[in-house]
């Protein structure tokens, strides 16, 4: 994962791309500070890891500019959130995590909404970064009831 944001950085400095350059600097700084504190290379689940979080972040962002009305920083945020999606896991949709969370509450005899760590802990094994968590989070809600 490293390699190929190396990549792309240099294709966006040779093409003078610079909407790419921020968000590609900031993950490339990100995935190795994480490998600094971790001691050895992250795994390419773990750099997606990352990249998933930074997009939680501009999203947040995002949110928060929207609302302050500062339009003009939630466009420049909106330019990085679209470069970092590009090194984001496809997300499942909605009726397959559906699925995958209906199985679990069935495979481990889940009834209520106290057994919903059980659940939640076992749907997000499954399903690994191709999730937002919210949204497992409101489908297990709405499954267990």
């Amino acid at each position: 994962m490293i390699d190929k944001l190396k990549n792309d950085l240099k294709k966006a400095m040779k093409t003078g791309d610079k909407e790419k350059l921020n968000p590609l600097r900031n993950l490339i700084s990100k995935i190795k500070m994480k490998e600094i504190e971790k001691g050895d290379s992250l795994t390419k689940a773990e750099s997606e890891k990352i990249c998933v979080s930074s997009a939680k972040k501009i999203k947040e962002s995002i949110s928060q500019f929207e609302a302050g009305k500062r339009y003009d920083l939630a466009e420049i945020e909106k330019k990085e959130l679209k470069v970092i999606q590009n090194y984001i896991p496809e997300q499942l949709p909605v009726e397959e995590i559906t699925i995958i969370v209906k199985k679990i509450i069935e495979e481990s005899s889940s009834s209520g909404k106290s057994d919903m760590g059980k659940v939640m802990s076992k749907v997000m094994q499954q399903i690994g970064n191709n999730a937002d968590g919210k949204i497992v989070q409101k489908i297990v809600l709405s499954e267990l009831k």
